[in-house]
């Protein structure tokens, strides 16, 4: 939550004098727990936990990464709580996509190991070692296979020098939604965390441009 998106959208926001929550997930950042016990769906509780007892009304709700993939599980889950969506560079399904990838034998060796080390350059070890039950829980929250029945405004924001998540998958998201305002923003340049400063202005912006359209609509 201390991230540079978060921060400068919580800036902007109070400039508008609109409320904001930050937060970060169970095992991550400044929060308690044990990021090797937590799951997709644990995660999703603690998103559904700040909407239920920490926000008042509906929210545009902007998640990065997983929190992309989270934010369309919550939407699912609250659709009365929802007034946008706003994904940058949004992984859904992405671990279990990646995992079935994998040649046999690496899938075998995982279950054996309960292990899968998954390779990210913002990692400082190369790799993030993601248990093997995590995935099979992941497989639970699966999107990208069917129609997903969200119909808010929805904005995807990807890079498409993005290494981790290709851009594709906004594409797939876009194609999968039910609804019709639906708009996906293609960076040439950008990599997956979205970070620099125009890609911050980008952010910003376009969720300027969703309240204004919420409030005329409103």
């Amino acid at each position: 939550m201390n991230a540079q998106k978060a921060v400068a959208l919580e800036d902007f926001c109070k400039s508008l004098g609109h409320s904001f929550i930050r937060f970060d997930y169970t095992g991550c950042g400044n929060s308690e727990g044990n990021m090797k016990e937590c799951t997709i769906g644990k995660w999703k509780k603690d998103v559904l936990s700040i909407l239920d007892d920490v926000s008042e009304g509906p929210q545009i709700l902007v998640g990065s990464s997983m929190g992309g993939w989270l934010m369309l599980l919550v939407a699912l889950a609250r659709p009365e709580k929802i007034a946008a969506l706003v994904g940058v560079a949004p992984a859904a399904d992405h671990f279990v996509t990646v995992f079935n990838e994998l040649p046999l034998e690496e899938k075998k060796s995982a279950e054996e190991k309960d292990e899968w080390k998954l390779a990210s350059k913002y990692s400082e070890e190369g790799f993030y070692t993601i248990p093997y039950s995590f995935i099979k829980e992941a497989e639970n929250h699966c999107l990208l296979n069917s129609p997903i029945p969200i119909t808010s405004p929805i904005r995807l924001i990807h890079g498409m020098k993005d290494e981790e998540v290709p851009w594709h998958v906004s594409m797939q998201i876009a194609d999968r939604v039910l609804s019709t305002d639906v708009d996906v923003i293609l960076r040439k340049h950008g990599l997956h965390r979205m970070s620099e400063k125009d890609d911050i202005k980008l952010l910003v912006y376009t969720i300027d441009d969703l309240i204004d359209k919420l409030t005329t609509l409103g």
